[in-house]
């Protein structure tokens, strides 16, 4: 028998149906209530359904981003953080020109298995004179926002050298090279001329003294009161042992700092914003 000839099986006659007035399960569904109706009238029309959704999501924009006109700053101010050094800002450069965003975050999330490993969640602040920022979720290594201060100078210089040495499981290439780097920094004042552009607040005092700044890092027999004057908690030392000045100096520098502007001991966040 064809499709076309098939019977269409009566409910009476199926022992599994019961109808309405038996006291089971009707075997119709119940009549839609007025407003699915209504709504079958936005499905069924393409125009009016795009309509609608432009008015709702211009409603949510508008609820979300018009409070954002009336403040001043979105971002809550926190002591101790400051612009990178001139050393820094060229580490930075340097990590970011190798790609260690890419195995990398710098965002501790706020959750305990976080928080417990690597220390207190990232703040915004953090990160607000980064141009871009380092938040993610990739990591096929550790995040680094703490990882200032957690491991020597030397253990930094091994670990780029052959990071295997260190950390056997490690899928770090090598980065030896850094250490045969020289590292002037000819042009880092009008790197943060640039920075200052885009709103890190450097100052003219800050860029006159860029180069200065730059090389005094690493010589703890230097002027270093003016660097300190301008940038508080600066590290200053020979960051990887050699007599010339190196990428491997400079990336070592930026690695030490990141997360250690701000003292989490007396640190309170501001819970009206």
């Amino acid at each position: 028998m064809t499709d076309d000839n098939k019977k269409i099986p009566n409910p009476e006659d199926d022992p599994k149906v019961t109808q309405p007035g038996d006291g089971g399960i009707p075997n119709e569904l119940p009549h839609h209530s007025s407003f699915i109706q209504k709504h079958a009238i936005l499905e069924r029309k393409a125009t009016l359904l795009l309509v609608a959704s432009f008015a709702v999501v211009t409603i949510g924009g508008l609820v979300e981003i018009a409070p954002l006109f009336w403040l001043e700053n979105t971002i809550e101010e926190v002591e101790g953080v400051r612009p990178y050094s001139p050393l820094e800002l060229a580490g930075r450069d340097i990590y970011l020109r190798e790609g260690c965003y890419v195995c990398h975050s710098q965002m501790i999330r706020p959750m305990r298995d976080e928080v417990e490993r690597y220390g207190h969640y990232s703040l915004a602040a953090e990160s607000m004179f980064d141009h871009p920022f380092q938040w993610g979720s990739k990591r096929t290594g550790p995040d680094l926002a703490r990882v200032g201060g957690r491991y020597s100078d030397a253990w930094h210089v091994d670990h780029f050298i052959d990071p295997q040495t260190v950390v056997p499981e490690s899928v770090m290439p090598k980065y030896d090279y850094l250490l045969r780097t020289p590292l002037d920094g000819a042009h880092i004042d009008e790197v943060m001329e640039t920075h200052s552009i885009v709103g890190v607040p450097y100052t003219e005092e800050m860029i006159a003294e860029a180069k200065a700044d730059f090389r005094v890092q690493v010589d703890p027999f230097g002027d270093i009161d003016g660097l300190l004057e301008r940038y508080p908690g600066a590290q200053v030392r020979n960051f990887d042992g050699q007599d010339q000045l190196t990428e491997m100096d400079a990336l070592i520098a930026y690695l030490q700092m990141l997360g250690t502007l701000v003292d989490f001991s007396t640190f309170t966040a501001d819970a009206s914003r």
